[in-house]
């Protein structure tokens, strides 16, 4: 656990980490309503990474600790890659195992509304890097590791980023509230065993990319 010298950066760090990208989200719609064309999707994604910054500043300039504190460790980028691949392996299989179990049970996965709007294709990648990012450090690296390390326990500082998590997803319905507990909680295991951050963004973002990008291409081709 990493020792805080800066207790009161580090709440704030939480509530950016566990709270901002939520609340941020429902007043862009608030303000621009729903989604209805690339620009206005792709302004969102740049600002929730925004808020990535932010929370990276917040842990160089006020908790005066290094990115390794959260994970981020780039010395053993090899390492870490293939780590990623294992973890994009496993999220991929038990989202197909998730969809056809949920599907028997009468609940929708991975089914957007009539009429939603669809971004193109490099924006649509865009937002799955986006989700990658953003989502592994604010809730497995940062909020973990800061949750340890004031409560001194693993298990609530892995299950309340994980309920916030999933709690985020409530626009995908039950479905998606379901799978982003049941993925968000293999994310959050393999990151208490690894303290890998690198690892978990790159098995985050590769199966986003392989369901949402890589399947829909080779479908429509």
């Amino acid at each position: 656990m990493t020792k805080l010298a800066h207790p009161v950066a580090t709440t704030f760090g939480l509530a950016i980490s566990l709270f901002a990208t939520p609340l941020f989200v429902a007043g862009y719609r608030f303000i621009f309503g729903e989604s209805r064309s690339d620009a206005q999707v792709t302004v969102r994604e740049v600002g929730i990474f925004l808020i990535v910054a932010v929370l990276l500043w917040l842990i160089k300039t006020r908790e005066l600790l290094p990115l390794n504190s959260i994970g981020l460790r780039t010395e053993r980028l090899g390492r870490s890659m293939l780590r990623g691949g294992l973890l994009a392996l496993i999220l991929l299989l038990v989202t197909v195992g998730l969809y056809f179990l949920l599907r028997q049970l009468g609940i929708h996965l991975g089914e957007s509304s009539s009429g939603a709007f669809h971004p193109s294709l490099p924006v649509f990648t865009f937002m799955m890097l986006r989700a990658g990012i953003a989502e592994e450090i604010f809730y497995r690296g940062y909020s973990i590791e800061r949750l340890q390390s004031l409560t001194g326990n693993a298990w609530l500082a892995a299950l309340l980023p994980l309920l916030v998590f999933a709690a985020s997803h409530y626009r995908q319905g039950q479905g998606g509230i379901i799978a982003a507990f049941v993925l968000g909680g293999i994310a959050t295991l393999f990151y208490l065993k690894f303290r890998d951050l690198i690892a978990n963004i790159t098995g985050h973002t590769l199966a986003d990319l392989v369901l949402n990008v890589g399947l829909p291409l080779v479908s429509s081709g």
